[in-house]
């Protein structure tokens, strides 16, 4: 077993454990704020989630208290040897508890049991993590890139206002095709300035992508020519109601669909120009995930979809992101 350590805030915590489990990990299951358990964890794929810190092999659950998390761990049977660290947390501050202590005591049964501490560069971190009334103790197997949150659309050589953040892009591309990753092929039929096709290149899939307009589609050729110089991308100018790719050719399509109340996009009507979309991703790939500011179950369901979970995620004021997690019926 192994438990993870969700980022985010607490209305991002269902969204997190999916991600989770479709790119990383199985039989997630969210325990207390903050974290979540797994049965299993691919190790590689961890530093590639964009909602999920780090995954630590679980040692152990107890109360939220410095005294049952070191009985846990002085009763913990494991074969480890060397330096380590002890890291506390309370995360978002849900819990009555001294991180300060913690780290004391626990460092202390680890001393005890033939450890060595070493706060700079330990053979071993144990993560001990407090959430509301529930701590849960683990050896960290692996963490999310700690630069990962330093991109921002505006570094990027092509830049129009409205682009998504790294973080959210890169979480779709997980949803849509965390179950073919890395060996994937990702698809985005209305790329913009190319920012989920940036993330899915970063990750480890080949990215590929559609836009309407010309001056979308040379400029997000332009920014995977400067994030992934050395990997197989393909930007073409098209209409994502009718894609020049095969039947079953991708893994998966991830969109961004237009905002607004605009009366037609591209020539088409927003609601045939989502539809169109949804029909052709339909025909290419086994599964989705369409981002827009309103519902389109409807829609998804009426083009083959099987809708698996919606959130939706506040923006800001003015904008909620509807996202559709499909899969193919």
């Amino acid at each position: 077993m192994y438990f993870l350590e969700l980022a985010g805030e607490a209305d991002d915590e269902a969204f997190a454990a999916l991600e989770a489990e479709r790119a990383a990990a199985s039989a997630v299951e969210r325990v207390a704020p903050g974290l979540a358990t797994a049965r299993g964890v691919r190790v590689d794929r961890v530093p590639t989630l964009a909602y999920t810190r780090r995954a630590s092999e679980l040692v152990g659950r107890s109360e939220a208290t410095v005294a049952d998390a070191a009985a846990v761990l002085t009763a913990a049977s494991f074969e480890r040897a060397g330096s380590v660290a002890v890291r506390a947390r309370n995360v978002r501050g849900t819990a009555d508890v001294s991180t300060s202590e913690a780290e004391r005591e626990l460092g202390g049964v680890l001393v005890d049991r033939g450890f060595d501490v070493d706060l700079d560069d330990p053979d071993h971190e144990l993560r001990v993590c407090f959430a509301d009334e529930a701590c849960l103790l683990g050896w960290v197997v692996a963490e999310r890139d700690a630069a990962f949150g330093s991109r921002a659309p505006t570094d990027r050589p092509f830049f129009q206002p409205g682009s998504m953040a790294p973080m959210d892009a890169r979480a779709y591309v997980n949803l849509a095709a965390g179950r073919s990753l890395p060996d994937a092929t990702v698809l985005d039929p209305m790329c913009g300035t190319g920012g989920l096709l940036i993330e899915a290149g970063l990750i480890g899939a080949r990215a590929v992508g559609s836009d309407a307009q010309s001056k979308m589609a040379r400029g997000a050729a332009e920014n995977l020519e400067h994030y992934l110089p050395r990997d197989r991308w393909d930007v073409v100018r098209g209409d994502a109601t009718g894609l020049p790719v095969a039947d079953d050719a991708v893994d998966a399509v991830v969109f961004d669909a237009p905002y607004g109340r605009q009366s037609k996009i591209a020539g088409h009507e927003l609601a045939d120009l989502v539809g169109g979309a949804l029909a052709e991703a339909a025909r290419v790939a086994q599964s989705c995930v369409l981002v827009a500011d309103r519902s389109w179950e409807a829609a998804a369901r009426d083009a083959g979809w099987t809708v698996s979970a919606r959130f939706e995620r506040r923006v800001h004021r003015s904008l909620i992101r509807h996202v559709h997690v499909l899969d193919r019926a």
